[in-house]
């Protein structure tokens, strides 16, 4: 049976794509069906405050994974290339032929394959290095994704990062397959495949399952028949907010979803995108009653967290920190979703309001789990285990949080939000005690010249203390359209095919 060592408990961290924090039933959006992720929170903690590294799916997964900053890492937008080169005969794997042409929208082959963590230390590397099973069902999207890596010793991924959610092509222990039937499901299967194949083992697991929901594509055809059609028919969407168009949305086409100007278009689309999140929400449930038939539940810990947020019509944006150029920082693209859940260790029914960053999570599992390797200081996290152990954190921990998408930087105090960019697109500054929806841009403000003069200097100096040279995101052309290379080894490694919405006729 696996670990019931309450020192090396199990974890089961569960990973979603583009999930605003507002997008659970219990953050408010009542309309939104989210049961067992709502039993999670009432048997854990619910963070308010939690923030991801970069609101982008590629850099901030890289982080969680390694703890370090996509200005360290050096993956600093979502990869557009680099996923994979494999050749293998796709009509062989289907009975239908793919228009190349759409090969890699289809499956993520998209003619390149970069390591693009190697040689990075993360903290399933460290977990495996000390008697943990590591294991990974789902979405990846960080390169070379037909080779095991991070210290996973199970590896069954997803061949790009977002695509068709019925049949998406996959990729186990370097052999591409295409799966049958909903995605989010295949995933589930998997992993609890895993789990029963480990039931018998007396070894520690850390069994990461990483959903492409609830990511676009949002259309009627992609996710279960039942919940979108019982959205579509029965939900008015009036707990999501829907503000008038950015004028810096950017056009969206294809696997990256639409733009709606109508009631009826964002009818759609908000049925998508919830279908797509009640569905993973099953998946889990699926998951935690696994855990229970299976007596593991008191010592796995289980994690929840999104990605990176999303705005659906917040800010009138449809999309996350790349919806528009440049590329935005509002509390929807930069906040996410997390709940940390393990009866009788973490508090149960709780709400915390601390500010955190996925950057956190690698010093935290570390120390939770009672594996040393947390000495490097060039990290910028802190633990924030004696949270999920009921105690108070210590008076030094941060009271502020960093962000970063290229050239676009944020700092984050507990009622001021300061962003500054080193481009020649303006800066902005929000007072989010007066204006919490961030509607007026106070950087002109003289009222608060003295407080932005000191997130300046604050922010700068962070920066420079954990950047590395080489892969200084400030002075990077990330444009929010794709990473295509690495820094400092392809010629272009940004994507600058920038178009707006206001463009497009």
């Amino acid at each position: 049976m696996a670990s019931r060592d309450p020192n090396r408990p199990n974890i089961l961290f569960i990973l979603s794509d583009d999930q605003g924090p507002w997008a659970l039933n219990c953050a408010g959006t009542t309309e939104l069906q989210t049961p067992n992720l709502d039993r999670l929170a009432t048997t854990g903690i619910r963070f308010e405050n939690f923030f991801c590294t970069s609101p982008v799916c590629s850099p901030a997964r890289a982080s969680i994974l390694t703890g370090q900053l996509p200005s360290q890492h050096g993956v600093q937008d979502f990869l557009r290339a680099g996923n994979s080169n494999h050749t293998a005969n796709l009509e062989a794997l289907d009975d239908t032929k793919i228009n190349t042409t759409k090969k890699d929208e289809l499956t993520g082959l998209d003619g390149k394959s970069i390591e693009f963590l190697q040689g990075r230390q993360t903290y399933t590397n460290v977990l495996t290095e000390n008697g943990y099973d590591c294991a990974l069902s789902g979405k990846w999207h960080i390169g070379a994704s037909a080779i095991p890596q991070a210290g996973f010793q199970y590896w069954n991924v997803h061949a790009g990062g977002a695509g068709n959610y019925y049949d998406a092509y996959m990729f186990t222990d370097g052999d591409l397959y295409k799966s049958k039937g909903y995605f989010s499901d295949v995933i589930t299967d998997n992993a609890i495949s895993y789990l029963d194949s480990n039931r018998q083992s007396s070894t520690p697991f850390s069994l990461n399952v990483h959903f492409t929901a609830p990511h676009a594509p949002w259309g009627r055809e992609q996710h279960p028949a039942e919940y979108y059609q019982d959205y579509f028919t029965n939900c008015a969407f009036d707990t999501v907010r829907w503000d008038p168009l950015h004028p810096d949305q950017l056009y969206k086409q294809g696997s990256s979803g639409t733009v709606p100007t109508t009631e009826s278009a964002r009818r759609e689309i908000l049925s998508g995108y919830f279908a797509a999140i009640t569905a993973m929400d099953a998946n889990i449930g699926r998951l935690l009653d696994w855990l229970e038939a299976n007596d593991l539940r008191d010592n796995t810990l289980i994690i929840f967290t999104s990605d990176n947020g999303m705005s659906m019509g917040h800010h009138g944006i449809w999309g996350k920190g790349n919806g528009t150029y440049p590329a935005n920082m509002f509390e929807t693209a930069v906040k996410v979703p997390t709940i940390i859940s393990r009866p009788g260790h973490v508090p149960a029914n709780s709400i915390e309001h601390q500010l955190l960053s996925h950057y956190d999570f690698f010093p935290t599992i570390l120390d939770y789990t009672n594996v040393c390797g947390n000495s490097d200081s060039s990290l910028p996290g802190h633990s924030f285990s004696d949270l999920l152990q009921g105690n108070q954190l210590s008076h030094e921990f941060p009271v502020v949080v960093f962000e970063e998408y290229g050239p676009t930087r944020m700092i984050r105090t507990k009622s001021m939000k300061y962003i500054r960019r080193h481009s020649a697109d303006p800066n902005e500054l929000y007072d989010l005690l007066e204006d919490p929806l961030e509607v007026v841009n106070e950087i002109d403000n003289p009222k608060y010249a003295d407080q932005l003069l000191q997130m300046e200097t604050q922010l700068q100096n962070w920066f420079d203390s954990y950047v590395e040279p080489e892969h200084d995101g400030s002075k990077q052309p990330v444009k929010g359209r794709g990473q295509i290379g690495q820094i400092g080894v392809d010629r272009e490694a940004f994507a600058q095919d920038v178009t707006f919405l206001r463009d497009v006729k």
